[in-house]
């Protein structure tokens, strides 16, 4: 039986068009929820209380985050298409394989950027020029494997941007005393999940000569993803109390905590497919933190 899946889905689609869904990694959703989520943190947190957080702010912004993970995702595989080829993993990805030319992803790497343009549109002016200036992040992000063993830190401050942006579309312009530390705990949450990610690639990474955390990290690993964790879940704490959350909320930040501490004390870092369901269990992360704010809210 055919299942609903965003593979299914993809596989389904026309022939000539697969390789553009894929290129946008429409069949792996887990990257989309992992961009979405920290808007949907700051949307909830930004909501009046007693209210429910803005139902056509989320949808809004849910179009823009497959549109600009499509987009990332296009820009990562334009610079790593060589890189691409010599991994496993990646070897499929439509630019390394052939299946669809530089140029070709060029036109549709603008088709992608011009649509999120009409989304950033709908906001008001600070968000809009809040928003633009991911886009310098967004498009330097995959060099940086080739300069820093920190890539990851350079992608958690590009994927949490939306906790600064959701705060903005909804009030206006940034409550920097709660949008700083939820922006941080992305960050600290990125560190911790796309480290694991990277562990999937680390014997492919050390032949072809980029770089990661994972690598940097070695066998220390898990007491770094244990810092990280901690210094989210206190950054969560401190973005709660200035902005007047309630039980609700911080029974959600011990729930993150706690689900933070099994995925790294069973963590393998020598097992792909380990890794791989590891960082996919982060979406639950995100959406336990969520329905926190909005109990918390209500």
């Amino acid at each position: 039986p055919r299942s609903f899946s965003a593979a299914e889905l993809v596989r389904a689609a026309p022939a000539p068009l697969q390789p553009y869904l894929r290129l946008m990694r429409l069949h792996q959703p887990a990257g989309t929820w992992l961009l979405y989520l920290p808007c949907t943190w700051s949307i909830g947190l930004a909501a009046a209380p007693g209210c429910l957080p803005d139902w056509r702010m989320l949808s809004l912004f849910g179009v823009g985050a497959v549109l600009m993970r499509g987009a990332g995702c296009t820009i990562n595989d334009m610079w790593d298409r060589d890189y691409d080829r010599q991994v496993a993993r990646t070897a499929s990805r439509p630019l390394a394989a052939g299946d669809i030319s530089t140029f070709q992803s060029l036109v549709f790497l603008g088709g992608q950027l011009s649509l999120a343009l009409c989304v950033l549109l709908c906001l008001n002016y600070y968000s809009i020029i809040l928003g633009a200036a991911s886009l310098s992040l967004v498009v330097t992000y995959p060099l940086m494997k080739r300069i820093t063993y920190w890539p990851q830190l350079v992608l958690g401050l590009t994927f949490n941007w939306g906790a600064l942006l959701g705060w903005s579309a909804i009030r206006g312009s940034c409550e920097w005393s709660v949008c700083l530390p939820l922006y941080f705990a992305g960050v600290m949450w990125t560190l911790v999940y796309d480290t694991i990610y990277a562990h999937q690639d680390k014997r492919d990474d050390i032949m072809i000569g980029v770089k990661s955390t994972a690598l940097q990290f070695k066998e220390d690993t898990k007491q770094w993803l244990s810092g990280f964790s901690l210094a989210m879940l206190l950054s969560l704490c401190v973005a709660g109390m200035n902005c007047n959350q309630t039980f609700p909320y911080y029974s959600a930040v011990a729930a993150v905590g706690a689900h933070l501490a099994h995925q790294i004390y069973t963590l393998d870092i020598d097992k792909p497919e380990d890794c791989w369901k590891k960082f996919a269990s982060n979406r639950t992360v995100g959406i336990l933190l969520f329905t926190g704010i909005v109990l918390g809210n209500l």
